[in-house]
């Protein structure tokens, strides 16, 4: 039997399948709440000179399999020209079968430039050339109009000034709403280099001078109520992996970072529990949604770290023992001391998938439907496989009726494709169960739930039913 490449029906195995697809899910617009983009390129409707700008800069993703197909480093991050880190990306793809890459490639090709045959070596200049004439006529804020998104949360460090964000506050043209997200993993990072200069830094932000934990503090709070003004309705928190450190004086650990010395692993487990428990205090107390991202292992090449730097695509799963019980005890202490915000867990090992869908439902309350909140698959997990086993954990332990679904997680404007592929996928996946008999054909409820899931979930988890058109 002859089956189409990615057609319409893509992913979707039933006629129920292809009933909420395309009837219910498709339809729905784009509320990103974590992503990696900069808002000086909406603010600037930045257009791409062509392909390879709009989508191998950055992208170590795409990085990752270059290298393991051989490509010279060159062709990748390297001085050669636009079109032959294009041609070497055009070499890679057809080896990629069974790899999302694949899907995401070629449905971006499908939706931003109506180009539905394979990328090949035999096929790369032609569409180049049919890309690049299109590119002129598709900046960032068309892609984002196109793309249906109606809000984004980009990803900010505390003592940032914010004033992109401004400009687009500013702009009655702002193709959606972008808000600022507080990631202040930079003011916990006690025992990394760079974090005495970091807390100037911040203290100038914020104009505090801090030489305490008690002026940290203060700093951190006056710029999270700046980044709230701002529109901030999430924070995100990068941690390695789940600490919960009960015991020491965090003031005393940072008085030995000050002074430069020595700061043990116990010690700075201390200080980023301390603060963890403070900033959920706070987002209690202001509304805010706290994310926690953790579970990777950074920089494992040290020869292509001191090449490349950070964030060039040699980071891993970090397999942490008892993040169960840290977890447990870290959102404990929280909710002990005042309650626990909003929160969403996200762990880059697939392992602590239905470790997470369990916990979750020892701290849900009635304050909102789904209050804690198990992430969608994240990062290295972001695949057909990941999406399917964290969408079915969620199910099986808690309610995946109140999930708020997918986000992009990304630095490129073209990647709003995953939340259709994360669509295809849930309504797949929901498709099934009905037809197996395990869930009963009301499409009334099965449609209403698979918009949720795609969008009203998230307007209503982060408060923005009074700011969205």
């Amino acid at each position: 039997m002859s089956v189409a490449f990615m057609d319409k029906d893509f992913l979707l195995t039933t006629s129920i399948a292809r009933t909420l697809y395309h009837t219910h899910a498709k339809q729905m617009p784009v509320i990103d709440y974590h992503c990696h983009i900069d808002p000086q390129q909406i603010a600037q409707d930045h257009v791409f000179e062509n392909l390879t700008q709009a989508w191998l800069f950055g992208d170590h993703y795409k990085w990752r399999v270059m290298r393991a197909n051989g490509i010279k480093e060159r062709f990748i991050t390297g001085d050669a020209s636009d079109y032959e880190k294009f041609e070497a990306w055009a070499q890679t793809l057809p080896g990629l079968i069974g790899n999302p890459l694949y899907h995401w490639t070629h449905l971006e090709l499908q939706r931003y430039f109506g180009i539905f045959e394979p990328l090949t070596p035999a096929t790369c200049k032609s569409i180049w050339e049919r890309t690049g004439k299109q590119l002129p006529h598709l900046s960032v804020r068309e892609i984002i109009r196109r793309s249906r998104v109606k809000a984004l949360c980009t990803t900010d460090d505390p003592a940032d000034d914010l004033r992109w964000h401004q400009a687009l506050q500013d702009d009655k043209d702002s193709p959606c709403l972008v808000l600022p997200a507080f990631r202040p993993d930079k003011a916990m990072n006690i025992e990394k280099p760079g974090f005495i200069k970091y807390l100037k830094a911040l203290g100038d932000a914020a104009g505090i001078a801090i030489c305490s934990l008690d002026t940290l503090e203060a700093a951190l709070d006056k710029r999270l109520d700046y980044f709230i003004r701002m529109g901030c309705r999430a924070a995100d928190h990068g941690l390695d992996y789940v600490m919960c450190a009960l015991d020491g004086d965090a003031n005393a650990i940072l008085q030995k970072a000050i002074r430069g010395d020595g700061i043990s692993r116990l010690e700075a487990e201390a200080f980023k529990t301390h603060l963890l428990c403070f900033l959920a205090q706070r987002y209690v107390q202001k509304g805010i949604v706290m994310q926690l991202h953790f579970g990777a292992v950074r920089n494992n090449n040290p020869t292509a770290y001191k090449t490349l730097g950070p964030d060039t695509g040699f980071d891993a799963i970090w397999g942490a023992p008892n993040t169960g019980a840290h977890l447990g005890a870290l959102l404990g202490s929280m909710e002990d001391r005042g309650g626990l915000p909003k929160t969403i867990l996200y762990s880059l090992n697939p392992t602590d998938n239905a470790q997470i869908a369990a916990m979750i439902g020892c701290f849900q309350t009635s304050e909102h439907k789904g209050k804690i909140q198990h992430g969608s698959a994240w990062w290295l997990d972001d695949s057909k496989t990941g999406m399917t086993e964290q969408i079915v954990n969620l199910a099986s332990h808690s309610m995946l009726s109140h999930f708020i679904g997918m986000l992009t997680d990304s630095r490129s404007f073209l990647s709003y494709t995953r939340h259709e592929y994360f669509r295809r996928i849930v309504c797949n996946l929901v498709g099934s169960w009905v037809e197996r008999g395990e869930y009963p054909l009301d499409m009334a409820f099965l449609g209403q739930m698979v918009k949720d899931i795609s969008y009203y979930n998230a307007v209503r988890y982060f408060g923005l039913e009074n700011s969205l058109d």
